[in-house]
C-alpha cells in the first residue's frame, strides 16, 4: 500500500477511509507537529495529508525525491510552497466546495452575535446578574432591512449572500474577478462605495499579497460608525492593530473573528474588548464537513498517486495524463 502521511487526527469516519486505501503514520497528539517532525514523517511518506497550521515549505518538500503529493485539509493553500512543488512535479490539492455552506452559516453566527450581544448576553445570565426585564438591557443592532456587504464573491461569499435575502437586506459586493452573485437582489460596487454603505461587512477572501491588510487603516475611516466587520476568510486580509483602534475609538461598532493575523496567537487587545466576538477558527467545523474534507482529501492523494487528475488540484500541470 501506498503511504500517507497525516499531520493530525481526522474524524473518525475520515481516518477510517484513509486506513482502508493507505499504509498510514498519523499525529494523534492533540497539536500541530514540528519542523523536525514534519520532516521526519514526510522523508517516510508518498504524500502527506496536512493542515493549514503546517509550513510546508521549500526544505520539507525537497526532504523526500518520492513525495508526490501534499493534500491540504482546507480550502486555502498558503502554507504550502506551491512554486517549489510544481518544480519538483508534486501534486498540491485542497478541499473547495465542500466547507462552503458551514462557513457561511459561521459567518451568520457571528453577525448575530455582535450584532445583538449574545456572548455578553449569556455570560450576564450566567452570572446570575439576569433581575428582569428592562427597555435598555442589552440594546443591539437590527438586521433585517439593513445594508449586507460582502467582499469576494467566490462559493462562501455567494452563500453568505444568498442568506440574506431571508432578512429583506440589500445586498452589496466587491469581487477581482468577474464572477457575479446572481438569483438575488445584489450590486457589484467598488470596494469603497461598499465599506462605506455597508451595516455589515463579510470578508470571504483568499489570502495572497494582493489581499494583506486589504482592510486597514483607511478603509475603517470609510466604514459608519454602526458597522460590523465579520471575518471568517484569513486573520491578515485585516490589520488587526487597526482593527483595535477603529473598536476602541468607536469608528466601527464591533467586530465577529474567526480567524487571525498571527494565528493561533491573538492580539491581547481584541481579548479584553466587548465589542467582538472571538472564535477558534471553526468555520467549518461541522462533523459532515469535516468528515467530507477528509474524504476529498484522501480521494485527491489517491488520484495524484495513481497519476490521474484529482477532483481538487492548485497545480494541475504536474499530472501527466
Amino acid at each position: 500500500m501506498k503511504k500517507l502521511f497525516v499531520t493530525r487526527e481526522l474524524p473518525k469516519e475520515a481516518m477510517n477511509y484513509i486506513k482502508d486505501n493507505f499504509e498510514l503514520r498519523a499525529n494523534l497528539d492533540d497539536r500541530a507537529l514540528s519542523k523536525a517532525e514534519l520532516l521526519e514523517g514526510i522523508k517516510w511518506a508518498d504524500a502527506v495529508l496536512c493542515t493549514l497550521a503546517d509550513k510546508i515549505d521549500e526544505e520539507i518538500l525537497r526532504a523526500n525525491p518520492k513525495l508526490k503529493c501534499v493534500s491540504n485539509y482546507a480550502v486555502g493553500y498558503n502554507n504550502i510552497d506551491v512554486i517549489t512543488a510544481t518544480e519538483l512535479g508534486i501534486a498540491v490539492c485542497n478541499t473547495p466546495g465542500v466547507l462552503t455552506e458551514a462557513t457561511a452559516d459561521i459567518a451568520w453566527s457571528l453577525l448575530f452575535a455582535v450584532a445583538r450581544q449574545i456572548v455578553q448576553s449569556d455570560s450576564y445570565v450566567r452570572a446570575g446578574k439576569f433581575k428582569g426585564w428592562k427597555p435598555t438591557l442589552f440594546c443591539g443592532h437590527e438586521i433585517s432591512g439593513k445594508t449586507l456587504g460582502v467582499i469576494g464573491a467566490g462559493r462562501i461569499g455567494k452563500a453568505v449572500a444568498r442568506r440574506a435575502s431571508g432578512f429583506n437586506m440589500n445586498v452589496l459586493y466587491t469581487n477581482r474577478s468577474k464572477t457575479t452573485i446572481d438569483g438575488i437582489n445584489a450590486t457589484q460596487v467598488p470596494l469603497e462605495e461598499l465599506l462605506a454603505k455597508s451595516d455589515f461587512i463579510s470578508l470571504n477572501i483568499p489570502y495572497t499579497k494582493d489581499t494583506h491588510y486589504l482592510i486597514d487603516k483607511d478603509q475603517f475611516k470609510l466604514m459608519k460608525r454602526n458597522a460590523i466587520l465579520i471575518n471568517t476568510a484569513r486573520g491578515a486580509c485585516v490589520n488587526e492593530l487597526e482593527l483595535v483602534k477603529a473598536l476602541k475609538n468607536g469608528e466601527i461598532a464591533g467586530a465577529g473573528l474567526d480567524v487571525y493575523e498571527h494565528e493561533p496567537e491573538i492580539c491581547p487587545e481584541l481579548m479584553n474588548l466587548e465589542n467582538v466576538v472571538l472564535l477558534p477558527h471553526i468555520g467549518s467545523a461541522t462533523t459532515e464537513t469535516r468528515n467530507t474534507m477528509g474524504f476529498l482529501a484522501v480521494d485527491n492523494a489517491i488520484a495524484a498517486l495513481d497519476g490521474k487528475m484529482p477532483k481538487a488540484i492548485v497545480n494541475p500541470e504536474v499530472i501527466n495524463n
